[in-house]
């Protein structure tokens, strides 16, 4: 085990932008290269909690544990290392709780224990993997007073959706406490793309949450292509933001009708389901998938439109922003899902900012970061749009974030294809050669990090993920806390976590 001296026990936190210039590493990813020892490790994640930057990730490779960081006041981002001696390292969540499921899960996976970490429960592993012997059971967090009772909740469920287990500890029909528990759906995707070659490892990409596979495809590609110095095609990079603008407004419209639903508001579902269908069917004819999968690959993407194509695509924005306008009016409206919506499900501001929430769950509450704005990349560096925000962070707010967000959509995939010239989708790779890259991009639900490794003969070393619902999840949490039960759908649904994007 490390054993951690006084020096680095007391360990002072550490402001990112300082840190990057002492490495002065900084690759065409973007990212700073810093080799931490524990103390320098611990001031960050104390740098962390003390509000100065933000967590983006944590995870294991090459026998290292790796923290990106980034501070967009600052302009300044960073990869951060620390060697896994004996397999043990100081814990991050134990200065930054937001840390705390992102560290066991990398113990289960990896064996990397967080030392002093103040919760040892398992994440990922439901003592069920072939040749792990532990004790069973999983042991939710207690709650004392009186009156209180549980109502567990899946991890099956009557809808058709992934499996999570709810623990609510409720005082008649008040929730006092809620606990998520996830992890049934892992995939092993990290250990799956190790050896594979970068084609290979690009599928398995697009399939770690559907309804971000043209996120996961573009956070991918970018890392490859920076680790590689692989040029992308400038149409290639304007018809990338038009399907990533597609996906956000595909899933702002059913995520809406979906919110409505759970207020037994079934007509604005419909409506809102009959737009999406017309989007999705649209996708399929210009990009051969309904949800675009496989079209954005390292080096460009796989399908080109034309004139047609182009017009095709604001005759559906037209078609858009006329059906839910009308969706919009009604929502709007209606005093009876207003009852349900306003002041319900609160994330306190505080909760907003140590997570780093990013998407409409943290610009619900004020937090205006979108990786678009804060480290613009192609083709959004050369579009204007807004990034809008709300103060009251409840699930109004974040409706009307959604609802803000589709016109800026809209929007920007007008200026991308009044953009577009003639041109090569797909550039032909670089001579493929040993290297890491990362990406941040901006996927519907918010920032999505992706970083890879690759070894020779252009195979994929290492391959990690995080998805914006890993900050998320622990929101709907805290925002529940003292709503109904019944409530629960509205806050859920408003929130709209990735169930396969935190079970890796």
């Amino acid at each position: 085990m490390i054993t951690i001296d006084e020096r680095s026990r007391d360990a002072e936190p550490v402001a990112l932008a300082d840190a990057i210039r002492a490495a002065l590493q900084v690759r065409a990813d973007g990212f700073a290269r810093i080799e931490a020892d524990a103390a320098l490790w611990i001031g960050l994640a104390r740098g962390c909690a003390a509000g100065w930057h933000d967590l983006g990730a944590l995870w294991v490779d090459d026998h290292h544990v790796r923290m990106a960081l980034w501070d967009a006041q600052e302009n300044c981002r960073a990869i951060v290392s620390l060697s896994l001696k004996v397999g043990a390292y100081p814990s991050v969540g134990l200065h930054h709780p937001p840390a705390l499921r992102l560290e066991r899960a990398m113990r289960d996976l990896y064996g990397a224990i967080p030392e002093g970490i103040p919760d040892e429960r398992r994440w990922l592993d439901h003592g069920v993997w072939p040749g792990r012997e532990h004790e069973p059971g999983y042991h939710f967090l207690p709650v004392e007073g009186n009156g209180l009772h549980q109502i567990p909740v899946g991890p099956v469920h009557a809808g058709i959706i992934e499996p999570g287990h709810f623990r609510f500890t409720a005082n008649g029909e008040t929730v006092a406490r809620l606990e998520a528990r996830l992890g049934y759906v892992h995939k092993g995707v990290e250990a799956l793309a190790q050896g594979a070659p970068v084609e290979k490892a690009a599928k398995l990409a697009a399939r770690m949450s559907g309804d971000s596979t043209v996120a996961y495809s573009f956070a991918f590609s970018r890392a490859v292509e920076a680790t590689l110095g692989w040029d992308v095609p400038p149409r290639a990079e304007i018809l990338r933001g038009v399907m990533a603008e597609l996906e956000r407004l595909s899933h702002h419209v059913s995520d809406v009708g979906a919110i409505c639903n759970d207020a037994a508001v079934a007509a604005l579902l419909a409506r809102c389901s009959l737009i999406r269908e017309d989007m999705l069917r649209t996708q399929a004819a210009l990009f051969g998938h309904r949800m675009m999968m496989d079209a954005i690959v390292p080096g460009g993407v796989t399908r080109d439109i034309d004139a047609a194509g182009a017009t095709a695509i604001l005759a559906l924005l037209e078609r858009i922003e006329m059906g839910f306008h009308r969706v919009v009016r009604a929502y709007d409206q209606s005093p009876s899902i207003q009852n349900r919506t306003h002041g319900t499900g609160i994330v306190q501001p505080d909760f907003i900012r140590r997570f780093a929430a990013g998407g409409f769950v943290g610009r619900a509450g004020g937090r205006a970061f979108d990786a678009r704005r804060a480290f613009p990349y192609p083709p959004y560096d050369a579009v204007a749009f807004k990034v809008p925000t709300r103060e009251e962070s409840d699930v109004d707010a974040r409706i009307w974030i959604r609802i803000d967000e589709i016109a800026e959509s809209a929007g920007i995939i007008r200026q991308l294809l009044g953009k577009l010239e003639a041109g090569p989708i797909h550039a032909a790779p670089p001579q493929f050669q040993p290297g890491a890259g990362a990406a941040l991009v901006e996927a519907f639900r918010g920032d999505l990090l992706l970083a890879v490794r690759i070894e020779e003969e252009g195979r994929i070393a290492h391959m990690h993920a995080r998805d914006a619902s890993w900050f998320q999840w622990p929101l709907l949490e805290a925002a529940i806390d003292g709503n109904i039960v019944a409530d629960f759908p509205l806050c859920n649904k408003s929130f709209n976590c990735s169930y396969s994007g935190v079970d890796l």
